[in-house]
């Protein structure tokens, strides 16, 4: 924090301090000094953002999965948001969203009249949490009370394991009863190379001695795991539509929790095809983005599970629309989240408020890169996530570590 913020932030609090003294809660006028939105060095996934007011206060969020989101919001959302009430997160998202004449840093909205926007979702996904974590701040309460109050006090989430030995030493370490596992193309830790070339297109059809790998490989966990624990099959998308159906009913007797993407989500039809030609949970969202994009999937009953990812199809707000829209075809939401722990529990707020939560995506057990950027998470004896209580977001950026990694064509939020 530099010289002008610490002493804004005094101020502002020298403020609530008064009001809360006159016996009133009112919040000062506040006005966006700035919005700006750093990247990180070594191809780093998330992009942090933060919003600054004229009064000191600020929020901080965080977006993913895309490619020059940090230029529109340095450059767009920046000169569209100075002078705004950051409270006013309605209003802003309905100007993202173009319903209004809105002139972006010299561009019109590319979102104009509900288009998905690419780049521009994921930096309005940012710009929205970095504003409920300010708003929680200003009203001295988490997020969660802002949208209603919690239903739960923790929730359940999964991990990720490569192979039965090393799911057994996590779950054993953790206590925690859900996980998935992965068939990539690469080596890492969530991965094997089983049923994928990195030369091939998506969209593989699989011979019966692939499939058959991919079933060994689910049984192996359910064999080591027995079944107590859930476990989740991620496809990443990979496969055409007969080999999705050719998968699910070969692992259905060892009881996936889901199969998640057998093929990729931008075909409703052929999802629905691989749901009604199986009775495995069938599961996605990562790639679905809006409510408007997991629209036809609900009407279509194409999905089990929506596993929406707050931190890139439009913001917190967005998520609680596209649950209460889930709520009402009896569809439960596994929030998707390769994150920090800051967009982390951004999605543990949205969680903690709507009912229908199944389970919640939880990387930070195995990636140092994520745990080192922010204050340490940690899981309860039982392995569920316990809903922040602070105000905001509810945890904070580790700036050292942030600014050791920083791309220096930034500079430090």
């Amino acid at each position: 924090m530099d010289r002008r913020s610490f002493l804004g932030a005094a101020f502002y609090a020298a403020l609530m301090a008064e009001a809360k003294a006159a016996g009133t809660s009112r919040v000062p006028r506040l006005r966006i000094r700035e919005v700006r939105a750093i990247r990180l060095r070594n191809g780093f996934n998330s992009r942090f953002v933060r919003v600054y007011t004229e009064e000191g206060l600020t929020g901080t969020g965080e977006c993913v999965d895309s490619v020059g989101t940090e230029y529109i919001i340095n450059n767009n959302f920046n000169v569209m948001l100075k002078g705004r009430d950051p409270l006013d997160i309605q209003g802003i998202l309905a100007d993202f969203w173009g319903y209004h004449k809105v002139n972006l840093g010299g561009a019109p909205s590319v979102m104009f009249v509900h288009g998905q926007g690419g780049p521009y979702l994921t930096a309005v996904s940012g710009v929205e949490m970095a504003l409920w974590d300010l708003a929680g701040k200003a009203f001295g309460l988490p997020i969660h009370h802002l949208m209603g109050g919690k239903m739960r006090d923790r929730v359940p989430v999964y991990l990720h394991a490569a192979n039965p030995a090393i799911a057994r030493k996590v779950l054993d370490q953790t206590k925690t009863k859900v996980l998935k596992v992965g068939l990539d193309y690469s080596d890492d830790s969530w991965s094997i190379k089983k049923g994928y070339e990195p030369t091939r297109p998506y969209h593989l059809h699989m011979t019966n001695n692939q499939v058959d790998d991919v079933v060994n490989f689910f049984a192996g966990f359910r064999k080591e795991l027995g079944k107590d624990v859930e476990i989740g099959l991620e496809c990443h998308a990979h496969y055409d539509t007969e080999t999705g159906i050719q998968i699910c009913n070969q692992i259905e007797p060892y009881r996936p929790l889901w199969v998640e993407e057998p093929v990729p989500s931008d075909n409703v039809e052929s999802m629905l095809r691989i749901r009604n030609n199986t009775r495995v949970p069938i599961a996605a969202g990562e790639n679905i983005y809006t409510r408007y994009g997991f629209r036809p999937y609900l009407e279509k009953q194409a999905l089990s599970i929506l596993q929406p990812d707050f931190t890139k199809t439009g913001g917190l707000m967005e998520g609680l629309k596209i649950a209460a829209m889930a709520e009402t075809y009896n569809v439960p939401l596994a929030p998707h989240g390769v994150c920090t722990p800051l967009g982390t529990l951004g999605i543990t707020h949205v969680c903690a408020v709507i009912p229908n939560l199944l389970v919640q995506e939880f990387t930070q057990y195995q990636e140092k890169n994520f745990t080192e950027l922010c204050e340490p998470v940690k899981l309860d004896a039982e392995g569920f996530l316990p809903v922040p209580d602070a105000p905001g977001i509810g945890i904070s950026l580790n700036e050292a570590a942030v600014k050791e990694r920083l791309d220096p064509e930034f500079k430090m939020l």
